[in-house]
């Protein structure tokens, strides 16, 4: 994605850059201290402006607790036009994001806006962590199990909003999901020393399973009965309301993955699903498995595994 770039110098305090498709950078300070970095902005997913900031206050801040890091700052990014929309709206959008960045104890240090006629807004977010304590892409081994904490299919959901096809429920019960903060699993993660995670965004489940795969070296299985589905994404995944990125997203991972034959067409589109602020993916040592979603559990209901990392196979995926 970063290829064309000059090379960088070697800079022994970088723990993790871009190489891995981490969800973060992490750089050292010290012994016992490195800062997480991270941003990210995306357009307008629901109609309500003060959600939508909401939600993405909270996207840009699950890269930060992905790593298991602990967030502190942010910058604001908006991208708005001068003309053409109630300057209000903007208003709307930044007090959503900056209740959330309350609520989680970050703090607005400043920000940029650009003048553009596609509205988009987010956050860059610095945080910290012990160096001993990140959780990477890198980090899954062959007997590892796979856990998702949140129901996935927000990508559907929102092309069904543009539409009119996503019904009250479908709608409240998305933003419920992508509502609810990675903080606990950052949390859960550093006290069960988890070494492999990261979160679902835009790459989709499959996306972000096998970037994880690509970077520890490993196969990931995805057992579909086991992943959890928003109420209603099936449905609009049925009636074709799919995000351009379902088809980016295939291309991303291309012949790298095995998809059973027996799984349902439908389904897969959900696999493929760009997500906004979707759950973490966290692979554990199975012995650990069972503590861990129990704990999880008690913040995320839909928590639970999805699959297994086993050694290195034909595909860096497999569908089952």
């Amino acid at each position: 994605m970063l290829s064309g770039l000059p090379p960088q110098p070697k800079d022994e305090n970088v723990l993790i850059g871009f190489d891995k498709a981490d969800d973060a950078g992490v750089y050292q300070l010290r012994d016992d201290l490195a800062i997480v970095q991270t941003v990210d902005f995306f357009t307008p997913i629901v109609d309500d402006p003060s959600v939508y900031g909401q939600i993405a206050a909270l996207n840009s801040i699950n890269d930060v607790w992905a790593m298991a890091g602990t967030p502190l700052t942010a910058l604001a990014i908006t991208c708005f036009p001068k003309k053409g929309v109630d300057p209000a709206i903007l208003g709307e959008i930044m007090r959503g994001g900056q209740e959330t960045l309350n609520k989680y104890g970050v703090t607005l240090i400043g920000g940029h806006s650009v003048d553009s006629e596609q509205i988009m807004f987010g956050y860059a977010v610095t945080g910290v962590i012990d160096p001993g304590k990140i959780a990477s892409n890198a980090g899954a081994r062959p007997g590892d199990v796979i856990i998702l904490t949140k129901p996935i299919g927000t990508g559907v959901i929102s092309t069904g909003i543009k539409f009119g096809k996503a019904s009250d429920d479908v709608v409240a019960a998305s933003v419920e999901t992508m509502m609810t903060p990675g903080k606990f699993a950052a949390e859960a993660m550093r006290e069960f020393e988890v070494k492999g995670a990261t979160d679902v965004t835009g790459f989709a489940l499959v996306g972000h399973a096998w970037e994880m795969a690509k970077a520890s070296e490993v196969t990931i299985e995805i057992d579909t009965a086991s992943v959890p589905l928003i109420e209603g994404a099936l449905e609009l995944a049925a009636a074709g309301m799919l995000t351009s990125a379902d088809k980016t997203n295939r291309e991303y991972i291309g012949e790298d993955i095995q998809i059973a034959e027996r799984v349902d067409n439908n389904l897969v589109k959900l696999l493929f699903d760009p997500q906004t602020a979707g759950g973490m993916l966290i692979s554990v040592a199975g012995d650990k498995a069972s503590a861990l979603v129990s704990k999880l559990r008690a913040y995320y209901p839909y928590a639970g595994i999805v699959g297994r990392a086993l050694k290195l196979d034909e595909a860096s995926i497999l569908v089952r």
